[in-house]
């Protein structure tokens, strides 16, 4: 079982940055592969960023929304997950909810909000 817990949100405005942070309680963080997915008002939710497990292999994979302005990061001692975000446009307010994928495992977080607006 993984417990997950996003911070960073806010309020902030238009090319502006902020900085995501998902902490992760239980064991085995590093096997996960962790995201972040956003959801806006009246759409689904959508694949903001990935970045692979030790297991997994693979390369970090962005959104074409996103790319060349938001950068995901780990750090398995911490058992953390980051998203910088740059260069932030109104289009990216959303709820942002941090992801943690193993086989078939999936587990969720509760969502931070981010709100760019001038």
């Amino acid at each position: 079982q993984v417990q997950l817990v996003e911070s960073g949100g806010g309020l902030v405005q238009p090319g502006g940055s902020l900085r995501l942070s998902c902490a992760a309680s239980g064991s085995g963080f590093s096997m996960y592969v962790m995201g972040w997915y956003r959801q806006a008002p009246g759409k689904q939710r959508e694949l903001v960023a990935t970045v692979p497990s030790i297991i997994s292999g693979g390369i970090t994979n962005y959104a074409d929304s996103v790319k060349g302005r938001f950068a995901i990061s780990r750090d398995n001692a911490k058992n953390t997950v980051y998203l910088q975000m740059n260069s932030l446009k109104p289009e990216d307010t959303a709820v942002y909810y941090c992801n943690a994928r193993y086989l078939m495992t999936s587990y969720w977080g509760q969502g931070t909000q981010v709100t760019v607006s001038s």
